[in-house]
């Protein structure tokens, strides 16, 4: 198990996993979305890759429409 904090909150993850599936699991898939671990933006395009590591810091911003 490793734990990863989501938007400040410590989130527990059965195993590791990619911000893919992570997105997926929270339910923001098709969202528009920014990432940045640990500091950095994570481009859409690298999802996939970025496998998710014990204690990362993970912001996820959802984009909102309106007026």
């Amino acid at each position: 198990m490793i734990t990863v904090h989501i938007n400040g909150a410590a989130r527990p993850l059965a195993d590791a996993c990619s911000i893919a599936a992570l997105i997926a699991e929270l339910g923001y898939t098709g969202k528009r979305i920014a990432t940045e671990r640990n500091g950095d933006i994570v481009p859409r395009s690298q999802y996939a890759a970025q496998i998710l590591n014990d204690g990362d810091k993970l912001e996820i911003v959802v984009a909102v429409g309106g007026g």
